[in-house]
């Protein structure tokens, strides 16, 4: 019936999609049993279909006429129309062929999951902790630069450090090369970034590191030396190298935010991109807009139709030159999940086009999930692939009745516009709330001004990588008229990202997502209700709006809480940035912060929270990811920087970066000291000229004034003995216990410090066992109170020696 939504395809979509979930993080084995045993249901289900379908078509086969005469119709009411025979026959049919077909999407994922285990995950490889070797790979996905030395294997000379995706070949370790077909992540410092072309067969020596099972990438390689180059990209893939190359270099000399957005838009290089950007971008739900997706292919492909009919094209001849340009299109992007499942979708309805079959809705969407699964079984936790599912699925389900219900108070074009990424954000919101426990109120306005600005970058990028190619001086001009709706896009993500509340955090993900299906289905039930039953619609609104309100209130009153409770006249502060260091000290409104944590959203919410914009001081203790990997966060924040003694170019690089950044730079060694406020910071290791380097030559600083405090960095028992010895600690309020609470701890030096407080910043969950047993023991036997950051959250001390205060996010369990 017209206007009823097809859902028959869906409990396939849905068997494989929770087929590939959990089969991912499984063994080969376990899938093979899975496989084995779906495809004898999905057989036995074909046989009971083949023995049911002429049984049921006999008992609906007409009766002889009999020549009666009909009832007289009471006055008011209207005839009943006719039974239709077997038709109970006929629903059970038609139910047990929808079982059969997700059986079998259950069988053929669980086969592919099957027989990729061997070439993904081979023996010789899968031991569970780094080989030395040589790779041999073909990369994937465009080099992006890494992060200031987050790596300890950096020692390379020169070029530039980049993270890249690529496709494992092979492996090579004492004399022994092992094939294979796995997806890696590959860091390695190169010199010509240009030369990893995508399709591009590469040579690196240097480690391979296995991941989990059910991660992005079966491994982590990194290089020794820059990747070698054994082949060039195949000609099926290098023409579009030389066009996105093209590209790149016409659009290289336009500024701003712009410029950043452009290449990502326009073929898929998201490289440009800044992190503070794509922070924006996050905050006002427009990350979809930083590269290619979806919706890319429909606008290709529409295009394609249009043109072809205006040229008198047939319909066959316009689908497939709609289906070839897709093809090109798509290699152009670079395969993206979101651009694969729009490319899949959209050539199913085109080739049902192309039969004369009507094709629209959830089936083609359903499918194109059934045949990707089976292909890329990996794509069953790839985050974007379910954003875009979900995305699509809301705008097919919902748009039109959310429009509809708006209409009543709005104008109908305003209505439309709304109900587009209204239906859209509320499909993906549960995923949303996993990857990020927070809320977005403005996503809604930002897409009403940014997404029609999107369709104008893809339409004129493309042009201007086709004109770039054979003419780039006038492509350089052409590149201005994308560059404008790119700014604007970038314009409305910055705006609104500053905007008051604009990222409100919510305490439990998991929590919130459950929640937000029970409101999408709430949502989904009242709109699609509305005519056939308006008491359920109008039920299942109520209680959408009711939850809403309670959710709301919830969120607000947890958020002045937040802010409120707070104490105000803190003296020490340890961020929850998971297992890292990030602490700070503050005293008469100048501000030091020791160590920057693993990552630096995490920090720079934490900065944000504490209202700290400029550091007065900051000191890096050493070069490990865990303390010094959200430099990004303070870079271009800080007047003074104590560092510990670098290891290899990558930390003098990023040593270079706070400096060009106006910070001063100073070499830490024992001796050296100075005041923060009305504190005195003394600097208690390493020795002058020490040749030590990591955590044994970790900064260890000493703070006296209104606390005293003692920072251990990641030192280990060895070189805590070397603090003790060479510095008269005594007693002190707090100690920053060293290395997470790791079990390699002096006991003497604990016992010196007889601090009443010992903070451990530590990652809820870490497989390091931080902190240790042993370490709380020494704590327990000097009296020092545990103060964790994984139990705790953000942990505030104030007060004096006499009086402590301590005050921790979340209550910690006794």
């Amino acid at each position: 019936m017209r206007g009823e939504l097809d859902l028959r395809l869906v409990p396939a979509a849905l068997g494989a999609w929770l087929t590939a979930w959990v089969l991912g993080s499984t063994s080969g084995r376990t899938a093979a049993v899975v496989a084995t045993a779906a495809w004898l249901l999905s057989a036995g289900s074909i046989l009971v279909l083949v023995l049911a379908v002429p049984r049921v078509h006999d008992s609906s086969r007409p009766a002889r006429r009999l020549h009666l005469r009909r009832p007289p119709v009471m006055p008011g009411r209207s005839p009943r129309p006719p039974r239709a025979a077997g038709g109970r026959g006929t629903t059970a049919v038609a139910a047990m062929a929808v079982v059969a077909v997700a059986v079998a999407a259950v069988a053929l994922v669980a086969t592919a999951v099957a027989a990729g285990e061997g070439v993904r995950r081979p023996g010789e490889l899968d031991v569970g902790h780094p080989r030395q070797g040589s790779a041999l790979l073909v990369v994937t996905g465009t080099p992006k630069a890494a992060r200031a030395s987050p790596f300890g294997d950096e020692h390379a000379d020169g070029g530039e450090r980049v993270t890249f995706d690529a496709e494992l070949h092979g492996f090579t370790a004492g004399g022994r090369a092992t094939a294979a077909r796995a997806s890696v992540l590959v860091f390695a410092t190169v010199g010509d970034v240009g030369a990893l072309a995508i399709g591009t067969s590469i040579r690196v020596d240097g480690s391979l590191a296995p991941q989990p099972r059910g991660e992005t990438h079966d491994y982590l390689v990194f290089g020794r030396s820059p990747p070698v180059v054994t082949a060039p990209p195949p000609p099926t893939l290098a023409w579009a190298a030389t066009v996105r190359a093209a590209f790149r270099t016409a659009t290289a000399p336009l500024p701003g935010d712009g410029a950043q957005l452009l290449t990502g838009l326009a073929i898929g290089d998201d490289s440009r991109v800044t992190d503070d950007l794509v922070d924006d971008m996050t905050i006002a739900g427009l990350t979809h807009l930083t590269a290619v997706s979806g919706a890319n292919c429909a606008i290709v492909v529409t295009a394609v139709m249009l043109v072809g009919g205006a040229v008198g094209l047939g319909r066959r001849s316009r689908i497939a030159v709609s289906i070839a340009v897709l093809a090109l299109f798509v290699v152009l992007v670079t395969p993206e999940p979101s651009v694969l499942r729009a490319a899949t979708m959209a050539v199913i309805v085109l080739a049902a086009l192309a039969a004369g079959r009507p094709a629209a809705g959830i089936p083609p969407l359903a499918l194109s999930v059934v045949v990707l699964l089976a292909l890329d079984p990996s794509l069953g936790r790839s985050a974007g692939f379910a954003l875009s599912v979900l995305a699509t699925a809301g705008l097919l389900v919902l748009t039109r009745p959310l429009a509809a219900a708006a209409t009543r108070v709005m104008p109908r074009p305003l209505a439309l516009a709304l109900a587009v990424p209204a239906a859209a954000q509320l499909a993906c919101q549960p995923v949303l709330f996993l990857l990020a426990p927070q809320l977005t109120p403005y996503t809604l306005p930002a897409n009403l001004l940014a997404d029609p600005a999107a369709a104008l970058v893809s339409v004129l990028g493309l042009i201007v990588c086709l004109v770039a190619v054979v003419a780039p001086g006038l492509a350089s001009l052409l590149a201005w008229l994308p560059w404008l709706p790119s700014a604007w896009i970038a314009a409305v993500a910055r705006f609104f990202a500053r905007a008051p509340f604009a990222a409100v955090p919510v305490p439990d993900g998991a929590l919130a997502a459950v929640a937000a299906v029970l409101a999408l289905l709430l949502v989904g039930t009242a709109a699609l209700a509305a005519h056939r039953r308006p008491r359920l619609a109008r039920a299942a609104a109520f209680s959408a709006a009711l939850g809403l309100v309670v959710a709301a209130g919830t969120i607000a009153g947890g958020q002045v809480a937040r802010f409120t409770s707070i104490p105000r006249d803190w003296h020490l502060a340890a961020c929850d940035i998971g297992q890292g260091d990030a602490v700070l000290v503050r005293s008469r409104g100048q501000t030091a912060l020791i160590d920057v944590g693993p990552d630096p959203e995490p920090l720079a919410a934490c900065l944000d929270r504490l209202g700290i914009a400029r550091l007065d001081l900051l000191v890096l203790t050493h070069y490990d990811r865990d303390h010094v990997g959200g430099l990004d966060a303070v870079v271009g924040r800080v007047d003074r920087a104590l560092v510990g003694p670098p290891d290899g170019p990558g930390d003098e690089r990023m040593l270079a970066r706070l400096r060009d950044a106006g910070a001063d730079v100073v070499p830490a060694h024992r001796g050296l000291s100075g005041t923060l406020g009305d504190d005195r910071w003394n600097v208690l290791w390493p020795r002058p000229g020490t040749p030590l380097r990591g955590n044994d030559a970790s900064v260890t600083l000493l703070v006296t004034g209104t606390l005293r405090m003692l920072f251990l960095g990641d030192l280990g028992e060895s070189a805590q003995r070397g603090v003790d010895a060479g510095s008269a600690l005594g007693p002190v309020d707090v100690v920053k216990v060293a290395h997470h609470g790791s079990a390699d701890q002096s006991p003497e030096l604990y016992a010196e410090a007889d601090a009443t407080l010992g903070v451990i910043s530590v990652g809820a969950g870490n497989s390091y066992g931080h902190p240790t047993d042993r370490l709380l023991g020494i704590l327990g036997r000097t009296g020092t109170r545990p103060l964790r950051t994984d139990l705790g959250g953000l942990t505030l001390i104030a007060g004096t020696p006499s009086s402590l205060t301590v005050w921790t996010e979340r209550r910690a369990p006794p």
